[in-house]
């Protein structure tokens, strides 16, 4: 595979993912706070970390999202899912120093 074919998969897939996590949201109405930070372009480990930092965010901002059941490979677990308002609320009190965070923390505030 040369280069420019490894970029045009690299570039589709990104564009997927995104798209994936964006549609999932706007035909549930809500989703977790990883599926709001991969619809607003993070990459997977990414979107883990500034979910997490989000997730604290969450009590200082007085924000409680709707409880839920995520099904992973067969198991399921609890999870909270939240509006893209209640992220947006959350991404202003979010205070990121990496830059590709503040883009991804910009991007969810404009998301509500």
């Amino acid at each position: 595979m040369n280069a420019s074919s490894r970029q045009a998969r690299h570039t589709i897939r990104t564009r997927t993912r995104t798209q994936r996590a964006a549609s999932r949201i706007n035909r549930r109405g809500n989703g977790s706070l990883t599926t709001h930070c991969l619809a607003a372009g993070l990459t997977p480990k990414e979107a883990r970390t500034v979910a997490s930092s989000l997730r604290k965010n969450a009590a200082k901002a007085g924000v409680v999202g709707t409880t839920g059941i995520a099904y992973t490979k067969g198991r399921a677990r609890q999870c909270t899912r939240y509006t893209p308002a209640q992220v947006a609320a959350l991404a202003v009190v979010y205070r990121p120093r990496k830059a590709a965070y503040v883009q991804a923390a910009a991007r969810l505030a404009l998301a509500a």
